[in-house]
This record gives structure tokens, C-alpha cells and sequence, in this order.
């Protein structure tokens, strides 16, 4: 009976600790008395609390705050540089390392574009980015907390990339490999689940809960906020909205399919449809997102048509996603993101010609404020998650 009673006390104690931290984090600077109002705790427990967590380095005192009449009470804060977290978004051509603080802020950062890398080639340019942030983060009470990557590909609830058709990879154990080359914990995300994530914590989604984040790059990846909380269906796989078939007997896709959604409506789609028009090669010999942007931007008509093409794709798309989720929000994100300028009349027109009116009431349809960022971002506060609750849990 003693044993049990010890261990419900433990218990209480790391619940209670967690609605502290908690509540310095979203209320800081707070006071000591504000923190008992809030929490309901009792002033000691509080104090008991604070000072365990003063002593972890996750807050830290400030000057007095205003009185209520009595002596100025001493504020609180979150100590958001207490640590650093490494959020890296691994695309198909290009792979973005953020270095992060415990608030998500962006303290540093790598990117490098590459073309057709083999499996080994891309984990030295993971390696490569790593070593980067890690050795250039500045000093902090607990250093490195975690690594996160997020990629375009199907991950297991472990953590394994079973497959990511556009990478060539499947049945890569890349969590492990991280791990043991770097001491961390290391998570391997979904990149739109992770992009979602990061839109619902710091960009177009933060006051929503139905969100339906689409990222559009080489493919196309969906991320579900439902009911507040991020989605990944019985076994971790939802969100392979890129693999529904839009075109009967259509193209054949990596992943063994036919008539993809993203062979139409993603910039691979953008970049063979360049190429089959015969559009001016650039200097680099091939055409590219940002190359056919500044044909766009020269007027050039039939740079704007495939743009406009792709739009359409997109908006037929994201009809079915309206049809099935009823969402209060749909941001699209991802390099894509950046040719919102003609994306996003002929995908509107889509929507108001095939969406059910009823679906259009109350929907939002935007594209990304953290355009390429959101699923370092993301994933970077995932790893974030996971160092505070085990704090929280000693």
C-alpha cells in the first residue's frame, strides 16, 4: 500500500510539474502566485516546482512585476535557449537543416540542392548538415536535444522509411543510423505530416483544429490536423493524398500506380510539361521551378499556362480532399508555395466550378507563411516535445 501510495505521488508530482512548465511557457512572464491562480496548485507545491525547474535551467527569474499592493513579485520566463533542436526537411532535389531554440525560432541554417544522389551520397550531405549545425550551435545547459527529419515517404510508427517511391528508398532504418553516429534521439517523420505541424504551431494554421496541410514539390505529400491533433491513421501511413488517382489509366507512378495526382499537379509534372513544350532552356540546361518562375514573371504565356495547368491539378485534388475532410483550413506549402501568384485563380475556379457549396462555407484556402520551412520547423519542434516531457518525466 506504501509502494502504491509513493508511486501515485510520483505521478501527481510529474503531472503537476508539466502544467507548471507548461504554463510558464504559454504565460511567461508570470509570477509564482499567478502560476498557483492559474493552475489551481497550492503556493507550496508551486514553489516546490519552480525551484525544480530553476535548477533544470527550463526558466529563469526577471525583475520584479507590477504589485497588487504588496512587494513586487518576481517574474518567470522560459529559458528557450536552455537548448537547441535540429529540424531537417529532406527533399527529393534539395535538403534544408534549421538549428531551432526551445520556442521554434530559427538560430541557423543549411541548404543544399542536389540532382539524382544515391542513397550513401544523401546521408554524407545529412551528415554534412548535422555536423554544421551542431558544431555552430551556441553554448547551452543541455546542447543538442534532438534531431528530427522529415521525409517525402511512408514512415512506420518506429520510425522506418518503408517507402519514398520519389527517393528510390524502402525499408531504410535511417533513425538508427543517425542515432548511433550521434548520440541523440533522432525522429523520422512523414515530411507533411511534419509540415503540418509546424503550420499549426507557428504558421497559417495556429488558431484553427481541422487542417489539411498539401505539400507540393517533386510530389505531393497531405499532413491532417483532426480535432487539434495530428492524424496518421491506424499504422502511421495517412496522407498519401499524392497517390489517389486522378486520371484513369493515366501515367504509371514509382510507387506502382497509375494516374497519381502528384504526376499532374507537382513541379515534376511542372518541369516534364516544360520540356515537352519546348520552352527556352535556361543556362542550366534544364528547366526548373525557379526558372520557369522567371519566365512567369517576364510574361511569358506559355510559362504562365503550364503554371495555370498545374493550378487546375491541384484544385481537382483538393476538391476530394474537401469532399472527405470538410476542413476549416487548406494551406499549400512547399517550393510550389512560391508560384501562388499564378496557382491560385485557376485552382479557385476549380473549387467554385466542382466543390459542393456547402463544402466552400467556412473554408480557407491559402498558401504557406512558412513557405519551404514548414516541415523543418515541424519536425524540429517534435524533438523540442520529446526533450521536455522526459525532463518532465525525472
Amino acid at each position: 500500500m506504501i509502494k502504491n501510495k509513493t508511486w501515485n505521488q510520483h505521478v501527481v508530482k510529474k503531472e503537476n510539474k508539466s502544467l507548471v512548465l507548461e504554463t510558464i511557457r504559454t504565460q511567461s512572464p508570470i509570477s509564482r502566485a499567478s502560476i498557483a491562480t492559474v493552475t489551481g496548485l497550492n503556493k507550496g507545491t508551486v514553489s516546490s516546482l519552480v525551484s525544480d525547474l530553476l535548477d533544470e535551467h527550463l526558466i529563469y527569474e526577471s525583475g520584479p512585476g507590477e504589485s497588487s499592493g504588496g512587494r513586487r513579485p518576481v517574474m518567470l520566463l522560459f529559458n528557450q535557449l536552455a537548448g537547441y533542436s535540429i529540424g531537417i526537411d529532406l527533399g527529393v532535389n534539395y535538403l534544408l537543416g534549421i538549428l531551432t531554440d526551445l520556442e521554434g525560432n530559427i538560430c541557423l541554417e543549411k541548404q543544399i540542392k542536389f540532382k539524382d544522389l544515391s542513397f550513401e551520397e544523401i546521408v554524407d550531405a545529412l551528415y554534412e548538415t548535422v555536423d554544421y549545425l551542431k558544431g555552430n550551435a551556441p553554448p547551452s545547459p543541455y546542447g543538442i536535444i534532438g534531431i528530427g527529419i522529415g521525409v517525402p515517404g511512408t514512415v512506420s510508427k518506429s520510425g522506418e522509411i518503408l517507402l519514398a517511391p520519389n527517393l528510390g528508398w524502402k525499408n531504410v532504418d535511417l533513425k538508427s543510423m543517425m542515432e548511433e553516429k550521434y548520440s541523440l534521439p533522432v525522429i523520422i517523420e512523414n515530411e507533411a505530416n511534419a509540415g503540418c505541424y509546424g503550420e499549426k504551431k507557428y504558421g497559417a494554421g495556429k488558431d484553427l483544429n481541422q487542417i489539411v496541410y498539401v505539400s507540393v514539390g517533386i510530389g505531393i505529400g497531405v499532413g491532417l490536423i483532426l480535432n487539434g491533433e495530428l492524424y496518421k491513421g491506424n499504422n502511421g501511413f495517412s496522407g498519401e493524398l499524392g497517390h489517389m488517382t486522378i486520371e484513369i489509366n493515366g501515367t504509371k507512378c514509382r510507387c506502382g500506380n497509375e494516374g497519381c495526382w502528384e504526376l499532374y499537379a507537382s513541379e515534376q509534372a511542372l518541369v516534364k510539361n516544360a520540356k515537352n513544350m519546348g520552352l527556352p532552356i535556361p543556362e542550366e540546361k534544364e528547366h526548373t521551378l525557379e526558372s520557369l518562375i522567371t519566365l512567369a514573371e517576364q510574361g511569358i504565356t506559355d510559362a504562365i499556362e503550364l503554371f495555370n495547368q498545374i493550378g487546375d491539378y491541384l484544385g481537382v485534388g483538393i476538391n476530394n480532399i474537401t469532399n472527405i475532410f470538410n476542413p476549416e483550413q487548406i494551406i499549400i506549402g512547399n517550393r510550389m508555395a512560391y508560384a501562388k501568384e499564378w496557382l491560385t485563380e485557376p485552382l479557385m475556379n476549380r473549387i467554385k466550378r466542382q466543390t459542393l457549396w456547402f463544402q466552400q462555407q467556412d473554408l480557407t484556402i491559402g498558401f504557406s507563411e512558412l513557405t519551404t520551412h514548414s516541415t523543418a520547423l515541424g519536425i524540429a519542434a517534435f524533438s523540442v516535445e520529446n526533450f521536455l516531457l522526459m525532463i518532465e518525466n525525472n
